[in-house]
């Protein structure tokens, strides 16, 4: 029996064949070699296995090499995104950085606008105040005409009076000299008529009022010469103390003009210092601000650089890990759809074997019988 049991489990791969055989075909009309179509689907199992392998490792292969380019496409996406980034960050600091600059020129502009107003308003000023000092000149300088015009106004009607007392003294003189002539005559006639005696007296007469003529005009001419020096004298005094008020005049507007000059420029001077100093202190205001503003955006954008950095950072490797994941899952489904199909080929393998042992153990007890 133990012979018989060992006969027939080494003749079961040969029968097993049968099984992948067509019934209308017989394995002795064909001369096939059972050891060979044994070894044939060997092969061919081992054959779809290594292609099986190499599938899967193709499939891998093409599986990284699919990531590996999603990946670099990524990160040039993201490197272009990164640089639009940059250069849409690099416009706007332009545009913030030209408003800053106009508005820095616009200021200048209206610091120098409200300068050459200042300027404008302060010669203003000083035309005004010189206007005003022009005028006060203006009006001395009437006086002072006034007065010479009414000294040389009063010396003309001292004159006209003089020439009219003149004219009167030369008119009574005449008159005078007339009715001396006609007295002469009388005293002719009359001396005609009287004796001659009487000449010699009125030629004395005569003598005498020609001497007393003489002294009147004498005394006439020296008290007229006299009032005359005394005008003169007056009116160069009155010349030299005109000449001295005018000199001190000057002397005190000059001073005046001096100390007003200095005391405009000094306040001009103060008014440009303090203008400096604003100017100075706003320009300092503005390169701090501007500084802190440069170091804030600095820091912002390093902070805002190091958030997307560890944004990045975390996508990507929730993408990977996702990526992993979906690989990982689609691996295991296939190794279990693999080993599924492997057990129920091994399965239906071993199951045919298992029936066509059944029949040739059938087969033989019938032929022992």
């Amino acid at each position: 029996m133990a012979k018989k049991k060992i006969k027939k489990n080494k003749s079961p791969s040969i029968e097993n064949l049968k099984l992948f055989i067509p019934k209308g075909i017989s394995l002795d009309n064909l001369k096939v070699n059972p050891v060979s179509v044994i070894e044939n689907t060997k092969n061919k199992i081992g054959n779809f296995y290594e292609n099986l392998k190499k599938e899967r490792e193709k499939e891998k292969k093409r599986l990284i090499k699919k990531r590996a380019l999603d990946e670099k496409k990524e990160i040039q996406r993201e490197k272009r995104q990164a640089q639009k980034d940059k250069l849409d960050k690099i416009r706007e600091e332009k545009k913030q950085i030209q408003a800053a600059q106009k508005l820095i020129i616009d200021n200048e502009k209206q610091v120098r606008k409200n300068e050459e107003k200042r300027k404008k308003v302060e010669a203003k000023r000083l035309k005004i105040e010189q206007q005003k000092i022009k005028d006060e000149e203006s009006k001395k300088i009437r006086e002072d005409a006034r007065r010479l015009k009414e000294e040389e106004l009063r010396l003309k009607i001292l004159e006209r009076q003089r020439i009219r007392e003149e004219k009167i003294r030369i008119k009574e003189e005449s008159i005078q000299a007339k009715e001396l002539e006609k007295q002469k005559i009388r005293e002719e006639k009359e001396r005609e008529r009287q004796e001659k005696n009487r000449l010699k007296d009125i030629e004395r007469q005569k003598r005498l009022d020609e001497e007393q003529k003489i002294r009147e005009a004498s005394r006439k001419l020296k008290y007229e010469e006299e009032k005359l020096r005394e005008t003169e004298n007056r009116l160069r005094q009155l010349e030299i103390d005109r000449q001295q008020e005018l000199e001190r005049q000057l002397l005190k507007e000059q001073a005046e003009q001096r100390a007003k000059e200095e005391e405009l420029r000094l306040k001009e001077e103060k008014i440009k210092a303090a203008e400096q100093e604003r100017i100075l202190n706003e320009k300092e205001q503005r390169e701090r601000a501007e500084q802190l503003r440069k170091d804030e955006e600095k820091q912002r954008l390093i902070e805002e650089e190091r958030q997307i950095a560890l944004k990045q950072k975390a996508e990507e490797e929730d993408r990977i890990r996702e990526e992993n994941k979906r690989i990982k899952e689609w691996e295991d489904k296939f190794d279990q759809e693999q080993k599924i199909r492997e057990d129920a080929l091994i399965k239906k393998f071993y199951s045919d074997q298992s029936i066509d042992e059944n029949v040739n153990n059938e087969d033989e007890e019938k032929k022992n019988e």
